[in-house]
């Protein structure tokens, strides 16, 4: 489904671009596209092998399993189909502390083995688990107590207080995480599916 939406998108461009006259913008587009989309990916597999590394430096010393242990509550009722001491929920764990703080650097690569881990749990069916849309749901609309991306916009942009967006970041986050949760659950109910099964009826999660 998301192919075919990225072709229309790419068609339809191409196409208005031709018609309207503009085949020299559609060609430069195309051509910094190129650039932008080598330049991301390099900037992404430094990002991936930094916080991948540092999550097995955590994991080796113990940091992972005590963070997990301490959201265990939390986990059981978000992610009920995970099993006890699975890496899941340390990769769940390191992620979404990483979104908290507003390291997107950081949260993207975790929530990348986060979402393996489920997938692995998951039989890796092209249907996504109940705990992998939970997941998605939870590190798209993640409450940020420091948005240190957003705070160093500001400030570059000029602002006489960066911070002063912060009370509302927290509110915005928080109504967007509840409302999320909620959806997410009561859709999960309502399909009647097994939190975290590969066989039987699921929602894709893309």
């Amino acid at each position: 489904m998301l192919n075919a939406i990225w072709v229309i998108m790419i068609f339809s461009g191409i196409v208005t671009g031709l018609i309207t006259g503009r085949t020299k913008e559609v060609s430069e587009a195309i051509l910094s596209s190129c650039s932008q989309a080598v330049n991301l990916t390099i900037v992404m597999l430094g990002a991936m092998c930094l916080w991948t590394g540092l999550m097995k430096v955590a994991e080796k010393a113990g940091i992972v399993d005590t963070l997990a242990r301490l959201l265990r509550g939390v986990f059981r009722f978000l992610f009920p189909g995970i099993p006890k001491g699975h890496p899941a929920n340390g990769a769940i764990a390191m992620s979404l502390s990483a979104d908290l703080l507003g390291l997107g650097n950081a949260a993207t690569p975790l929530g990348i083995l986060a979402m393996k881990e489920l997938s692995n749990i998951n039989g890796n069916s092209p249907i996504a688990s109940n705990a992998m849309v939970m997941f998605g749901v939870i590190n798209a609309a993640c409450i940020q107590l420091i948005p240190a991306t957003i705070l160093i916009i500001r400030q570059q942009a000029g602002s006489a207080d960066p911070n002063s967006i912060i009370p509302c970041v927290w509110v915005a986050s928080l109504v967007s995480t509840l409302t999320g949760i909620i959806a997410a659950k009561a859709l999960e109910r309502a399909s009647k599916t097994p939190g975290c099964q590969g066989k039987g009826p699921g929602r894709h999660l893309i």
